[in-house]
Parts: C-alpha cells; structure tokens; sequence
C-alpha cells in the first residue's frame, strides 16, 4: 500500500511538471484558426517569443493564405498589420538559430507574403542559406531554389551552385516532387549531359511515384519548355499520367498544361478531346473572373459555336469585374477565335483602356497586336498605345523586348518613325538572335513602305539600319559553331530578307557543321529545309544516312518531318528506298498511337513521294479512324484543320487514282463542289497571254477550253484535243475570260463538269500546265514532288500532260510573240509526237 501511494505521488509530480514544461504559446499558435489569431497570440507574447514560435507564426500565416482561392486572399492586409513587423525584426534577429529546414521555410513563406527581396531580411536569410546550402537536404533545397526563382536569380551564381549540386546529388533523388521542383529553377543553367540526365531520372521516378500527383508531370512539361527540348517520349508519359488525372484538374491547370503543349508543339488528340469535355463540365461552377478567365481561354478556341456564344455572353456579364490582366488574356482569347463579339470587345477594350498604366512593355505589345488583328476601330486607343509602345522601346535593353515592340510598332499607321525608335533598335542588334533580327527586318520593310519619302528614295536611316542587320546576320552566321543553337533560332525564320541576304549563307554554315548531324536534331533540320525549299543534296544525304543508321532513336512520330524534304523537293538520295523502308518499319507499329491529323499528313507525303503503305492507307480509310479523325478536327485551330481536311482529300485521290486495288471510295466529291465554289478563279497576266496564243497556235481559241475540272477535281489550266494527226479538234463550246465588277478577270468556261467528253478513236487529250515559281526549288529548277504527282495523276486520267515552266516563258529568249507560239508548237506538237 505504501509502495501504491509513492507510485502515485510519483505520477502526480511527473504529470504536474510535464503540464508545466510544456511551451504554451506554440500550443496557442497551433489552434489558431485564421490570422487575426496568430497576430493576437504575437502581441500578447512578445517577449517570449523564440525563433520556433516566430517560424510556426510565419508558416501559419502563409498557411491561411495558400488555402484561400485567389481572389479571396488578404496579403496586403497581413503585411500591413504591426505583429508582421514584429515577426519581420524577431526572425532577423534569430537566423543564427534557426536550422536548415526552418531557415529555408521561413524564407519561402516571407516571399510568398510578399515580402520585398531586396528588404533586409530576405538578404540575410539569403545569405545565411548560402552559407549552409551544401549540407541543406534535398527538399529545403528545392525550397530554396524556388526562393531564388522568386527573386529572378535563375542565373546567379548561387543557383549555379544549386545546379551543381544537384547533378552531384541526382542518383540519389528519389522524390520526384522534390526533382521536377529543381528541374524548374535550374533550367536555365543546365547542361546538355546534365539536362539528359534530368530527363532519364524524372522518367524513371514517374513510373514510381502515385499518380494522382499531376504536378509532377507538369512540372516536367515546364522544364521541357523552359529548356525548348521536345522529349517525345517523356512528353508522352507525362501526357499519360495528366490523362489519368483529367477529372481532378480546374481550369486553372488545365489552361497552363495546353500552353506548355502549345510552347512545346505537342498535340495529343486524347488529351484535348478530354480536356474539353472537362472544360465544359466546368463551365458552371466558373463564375468568378480568375477560373471563368482560365475556362474561357482554354475552352473557347476549341468549343461550338453554341458554347463559345454561352462563353462570351458570360464574359460580357463579367467584363467589369475583370482585373487588367485577365482582359488582356480574354481579348488575345476573342482575337484567336475571330469574333465578331463587337459589345463584349468593347468591354474588354474599356477595361484596357484604363489599366493601362498597369501593363508591362511585352503585355502592352500583346494587347496592341491583338486588337489590331482584330481590326478594332478605336484610333484614341491605338494612339495612346502607340506613345506607350514608343516610351517603352526608348527605354528597354533586352533584344527580345525590343524586337517585339518594333514588331508591334511596325503595325500600326504611322505618317513618319522617330529617330529614337530606330536609334535604339540600331543599339540593340548586336545582341540579337537570327530570329530577332529576322521579325526586325520585317519591321523595316513596313516602315519603308509607309514613309511618304519612300516614292523617290528609300530614306538613309532604313539603309543603314539594314546595312546592320545584314552585317549582324552574316557575323552570327559565321562565327556559329552549335548546330542545335542554331536551329533554335532558325526555327521561326522566313520572308524575303532572310532569303535573300541569309540563306545561302546559312546553307554554308549548315555544311560546315554537318558532322554535328545526328538523331536528335535530324527532324529539326529536315523542317528547316522544307520550309526554306532549299534543296540541298549533301544536307539531305547527310539526314538520309543518319535517319537510316539511327532509325530506332528517332521517335516513330518524327519519321514525319525526317521524310518530308524528300518528298516535298522531291529529291531521292543514293539510299532512297533504304531510307523510306527504315522509316516505315519504324512508324508501322506504332500507327495507333499517332494523332489522326499528324497521320494524315504523314501519309500525304508518303504519297507525293509515290508511296502508299498498304497498312497506313487501310488505317487512314477505316471507319474507326475517320470518327476519331472528325472529333480531334473540332478541336484543331482553323487553319490546322482546314489543311489537314484538304490533305486528306488529296490522299484519298492518290489512293483512288494510284492503288485501285485496296478499293478506298472516293467520298470528297461534296467536299470538292465547295472548294470549287468558294475558288476565287481569277486568272494571271501570264496565263492570259498563254490562252491567246493557244488560241492562235491551235487554229482557233475554240480548239482550247481554260480551268478544265478533271474527275477527282484537278483544275487544268489549258486543255486540247488532238487526232490522230496531232491536228486540234474544235470544242462545241469554248471558254472565254469574263471580267468582274471589280476590274478581275475570271475564267468563263462550260466545263464546270467534271466529266470527261468521249474522245474519237485516236485522239489524245492534252493538259497545258503553266508552272509558277511554286512548282520549284526556289535555288535550282528542280521540279517539287506536288508538281510532279500531279502530273502523274492527270497522265492516269488518260491526259498527255504538257508542262511551261516560268523560267523559260518569262525567259529572254522568248520576247516576242513569234517566240512563244513556236515554243508553244514545239512543247504541243514535237513533244507529243516524239
């Protein structure tokens, strides 16, 4: 009994002292409910306040807030209310206390509260975090880096440490927030190994991670587009992993996840089509201006017109309530889709109008870009963007903003350009990229248009600024030595100053790098070339030898762009059928897999190049495909769909005209009809000229009809017939040109049919084709592929088809008229007969 009575008493005093030593104000601060709370607790408490209590006030703090949507969150009030100061003077006096983890957290929440990065406790917090940061464990130091980005150190030195750091560390991260975190902030400093690295690890901790955390692939997304480095494969693991997650996704995520894809060039029919059922079930529960903002910008360009007329009429209700930066996405939103919403644009407009003083240099480019595509009629308006513009120019030494104002500026109607603007356009080109100073030489050209001097000489201040340019262009081009740097920045270039003064040039210095070719950047190169229709047979021997060697790395999707300088210039290296053999066995498996518009496509050009995959051709043409084909062209921008529509038609015709025996109907002939009445018709000097002297050749303009529709819908500039004795026989009714109200002459033919008439015995049908500059190399006279398909298909339509290049009508040995028509009787009559 006595020994019970000791254990007791024992207890009593354990429990006693426990209640005593146990630290009251954390247990104050922990029940705290919202931050008037805390604010109570730090002022009834200050003296005892110890560096746990300032971290745990801090964190909490940060805490309310980050759990409140956007638009209800109070930082202003909380960084004006005098506890805030207090925690602010107590948590500089105690960084020598704190440890690793409470010295970065503290840091995070004080900037998440907005506490300015140059005040003295953010430095001091910088600075002591420098000090430790080898020994920081990998979570504080993805906090960290973070705290770094938020003060736009991407590029500081003690990222570079970070950098560092985490490429010693990588092999032993196995938390993939915690790496796709650090990807982010150290993307700017990564090197090409260490970027490779990045992506093998994060590709192996995404298979290991729960997939219901989509920050993480979306995060890998970010670092893809922060570094312009489409990873196939991780791309579409992440877009696998996003899918899963679609039902839990707000408009707010799902907006950013479609602006990286779209930075990154990445389509994924899956993913849009159910990206915008999701969008539109959220479509009622998006009434406050931040997530219908989101909604609007991410389900408008891909919805109904029912659905887009729904959004915009709740745009209109919420147009008032709009911050600044949400009228600026919603106007760049409207001008995508090509409304004609002139209330709800006005609105919009208003709202710009008086944030204006709010918007930064490359916000105000966007806005005045926007509502001058959208052909907006408010001169008031575009005047006072226009000084903004000016103002900002005069004072900016970044060459991306420069150049994007000058673009912008080059816009808009202006009676005479200030010397300041071209002043400091002509101090920032040195430190331009191609890229830059191709959209500035476009610039120039619109100035030099509109100058009123422009009329008797171009004005001297243009001269030397384009003198620059070529001078800039022609130093970067030849002191190049990365071939991946500079397809970066080749990879939006086009228009006539690059070709002219660049392209050779660029050819040059793609040659002298060839043996930087490899797998990787293959697809990037082929693009180029297409694109600059530049035939150029060592590049392209170079690609076809590499595509073959390597075809196994290259992602099956980008046997596409690899093939289609070989089609589209319609050049065969010594290897063709290895190459296109290489190319087809490594896509055919994985044919379920491509986006249906990309599959199309990808066919297409296979077609110009004669080729026709019977299992590519049988997928295209089945049921199944075509629905799922029809349901992601909803979801496609206009221009995108409108070419995959018509590339599709033109598959279908080779299909039924080259490989009759996979029997695939021809179901374009509506879709044809349309094209047909929507054509515009009008007709050339050139070709006018042509059809007089076929008239005369011929014996008569009743012996040639003009704009023949053929079956499948080939228009045939000049048609003849010919017997047996190559004489022409005359058409019972001939075409004869027709001049509209408007001064264009147009074709006017009986032949609108397109039914071929039935020949006598012996006759030959003819097709006269003028070939423009279109149908060529823009270096050589090499015939493209386009051109040469066509001639096939019209030759299989029972056509002798004769072809005039421009470069022999238009040449100097033809200007006269006895010239031409002894051209035109050599090309009709000799050809034919030999």
């Amino acid at each position: 009994m006595f020994r019970l009575r000791c254990v007791n008493s024992c207890l009593r005093r354990l429990l006693h002292g426990g209640t005593v030593n146990r630290d009251q104000v954390l247990d104050q601060l922990q029940v705290c409910l919202a931050e008037d709370h805390v604010f109570d607790v730090v002022g009834k408490n200050k003296a005892k306040l110890t560096v746990n209590h300032v971290s745990c006030a801090v964190g909490m703090l940060w805490q309310f807030q980050r759990d409140k949507p956007q638009l209800l969150r109070t930082v202003d009030l909380i960084k004006s209310h005098p506890q805030f100061l207090t925690l602010r003077v107590l948590a500089e006096n105690k960084i020598a206390l704190m440890d690793d983890s409470m010295l970065v957290d503290i840091l995070y929440s004080f900037l998440r509260l907005n506490v300015d990065p140059h005040d003295s406790l953010v430095q001091q917090l910088v600075s002591e975090a420098w000090l430790r940061i080898d020994r920081f464990p990998m979570a504080s130091l993805s906090k960290f880096a973070i705290c770094l980005s938020d003060q736009h150190l991407q590029q500081s030195p003690l990222m570079g440490r970070i950098t560092s750091i985490v490429d010693q560390r990588l092999s032993s991260m196995d938390d993939a927030r915690v790496l796709t975190t650090l990807m982010i902030s150290t993307s700017s400093l990564v090197s090409p190994r260490l970027r490779d690295a990045l992506i093998n690890r994060a590709d192996l901790l995404l298979d290991t991670m729960n997939p219901s955390q989509y920050n993480n692939p979306r995060r890998v997304v970010q670092f893809l587009r922060n570094i312009k480095y489409s990873h196939r494969p991780l791309l579409e693991k992440c877009n696998q992993i996003l899918l899963c997650n679609i039902p839990r996704l707000d408009a707010e995520n799902i907006s950013i996840i479609m602006g990286l894809y779209q930075s990154l060039q990445f389509n994924n029919c899956d993913f849009r089509l159910a990206v915008k059922q999701r969008l539109i079930e959220l479509i009622d529960s998006s009434t406050d201006p931040f997530s219908f903002t989101k909604l609007f910008v991410a389900l408008a360009p891909m919805a109904s017109q029912e659905i887009r007329e729904g959004l915009e009429n709740t745009a209109f209700l919420l147009a008032d309530e709009l911050s600044a930066h949400q009228a600026l996405a919603i106007a760049e939103a409207l001008e995508e889709i090509q409304s004609r919403n002139l209330s709800l644009l006005n609105k919009i407009a208003s709202v710009i109008q008086r944030n204006l003083h709010v918007y930064k240099p490359v916000e105000v480019a966007r806005i005045t870009q926007a509502l001058y595509l959208f052909q907006y009629q408010n001169p008031e308006l575009f005047t006072k963007l226009r000084n903004i513009l000016v103002n900002f120019l005069q004072h900016s030494v970044f060459p991306y903003e420069v150049t994007m104002l000058t673009r912008v500026l080059s816009m808009l109607p202006c009676p005479r350009l200030d010397e300041a603007v071209t002043s400091r356009v002509e101090a920032v080109v040195t430190q331009c990229n191609l890229n830059d100073l191709n959209t500035i030489s476009f610039a120039i050209a619109k100035w030099v248009r509109n100058d009123p001097s422009y009329r008797h000489n171009t004005p001297s201040k243009y001269v030397r600024l384009l003198q620059t340019l070529n001078r800039c262009g022609h130093e970067r081009l030849q002191t190049a030595d990365r071939l991946d740097l500079v397809l970066e920045e080749l990879r939006y270039v086009s228009g006539e100053w690059f070709e002219e003064m660049l392209l050779e040039e660029t050819m040059v210095m793609l040659q002298r790098m060839m043996d930087q070719i490899n797998w990787t950047n293959v697809p990037e190169l082929s693009l180029f070339l297409t694109r600059m229709n530049h035939l150029c047979p060592p590049l392209m021997d170079r690609i076809a030898s590499v595509a073959i060697k390597d075809i196994d790395k290259i992602h099956y999707s980008a046997t596409y762009a690899t093939l289609l300088p070989f089609s589209v210039l319609n050049y065969d290296p010594a290897q063709a059928d290895e190459l296109y053999d290489a190319c087809i066995q490594r896509f055919t498996p994985h044919i379920s897999s491509f986006d249906p518009h990309l599959l199309v496509l990808l066919a297409y050009s296979l077609a110009v190049a004669d080729c026709f995959p019977e299992e590519l051709v049988r997928e295209i043409f089945s049921i199944d495909f075509l629905g799922k084909l029809d349901s992601q062209l909803e979801t496609l921008p206009d221009a995108l769909n409108m070419r995959t529509r018509l590339r599709l038609m033109e598959l279908n015709r080779a299909v039924c005209l080259e490989c009759p025996e996979f029997q695939v109907p021809w179901f374009h002939e509506r879709y044809c009809q349309q094209l047909q009445k929507k054509g515009n018709g009008v007709v050339s000097s050139v070709q006018q000229q042509i059809h007089k002297m076929l008239g005369e050749v011929l014996g008569g303009i009743n012996c040639v009809r003009a704009a023949v529709f053929t079956p499948y819908f080939y228009t045939v500039d000049f048609e003849c017939i010919l017997d047996t004795h190559l004489q022409p026989l005359p058409y019972s009714t001939p075409s004869t040109l027709q001049i509209s109200d408007r001064g264009k002459v147009h074709w006017g033919t009986s032949s609108t049919e397109n039914i071929m008439d039935e020949l006598p015995p012996g006759a030959q049908r003819v097709a006269v084709d003028f070939l423009d500059s279109k149908c060529f190399c823009k270096n050589s006279h090499h015939m493209k592929g386009e051109a040469l398909m066509r001639k096939r298909h019209l030759e299989i339509l029972g056509y002798r088809v004769v072809q005039i290049p421009h470069y022999e009508w238009n040449s100097m040995e033809l200007s006269t008229q006895d010239a031409w028509k002894e051209y035109l009787k050599k090309k009709i009559f000799r050809e034919l007969s030999s």
